[in-house]
């Protein structure tokens, strides 16, 4: 009878203990590393770092050694040709694609893409995921196409199937970022 009584208040005091200390819990589980360069170029271009940490998360955990199937680099695997395109309108002077190891470049075009996606798809989050992932050039297509955008404006499907989940991944992350995260850092 005492035993059963201990166990029980052992249980008790464990639960306390994690409810008091669920969010340090969740934050080993999603951590943000590289936290000064993420705010240093998402407040530099307008982008919530929560929205970067999440992508970041979804394209590499943050691996800044990544590189994926299709070619794409570092932490926010960015592909050749359009870290070449961002390069240019960043003015990066003598970029090489091999630069997008280095995490502070990396961070700083990824931003500056988003941003640039945003403005495009004015500041619409699953149209700016949807065109990071699946490219611009096929947003654009899918808003015209009645199949995809009853609207022209959001798309009611997403017809690929990577690009899809991909959305609904960093979207998910970025929640959980910003209830741990959304009032630490901006």
């Amino acid at each position: 009878m005492k035993f059963k009584k201990i166990i029980k208040i052992l249980i008790l005091i464990f639960v306390v203990i994690i409810v008091i200390n669920i969010k340090s819990i969740f934050k080993s589980f999603y951590p943000i590393k590289y936290e000064n360069q993420i705010v240093k170029y998402s407040q530099r271009y307008n982008v919530d770092p929560c929205l970067v940490a999440a992508v970041i998360r979804a394209e590499s955990n943050f691996d800044g050694k990544a590189v994926s199937p299709k070619g794409a680099y570092g932490l926010m695997q960015i592909m050749p040709d359009t870290a070449l395109w961002v390069a240019e309108n960043m003015k990066l002077k003598d970029f090489d694609v091999e630069r997008l190891y280095e995490s502070e470049i990396n961070i700083a075009m990824g931003c500056w893409y988003i941003n640039n996606l945003n403005t495009e798809f004015n500041g619409n989050i699953d149209l700016v995921l949807a065109a990071y992932n699946g490219g611009r050039g096929n947003v654009q297509k899918w808003l015209n196409d009645k199949e995809y955008s009853s609207d022209g404006k959001t798309l009611d499907v997403i017809p690929f199937g990577e690009t899809d989940k991909y959305v609904k991944k960093v979207k998910t992350n970025y929640n959980i970022y910003l209830k741990l995260y959304g009032d630490e850092i901006k």
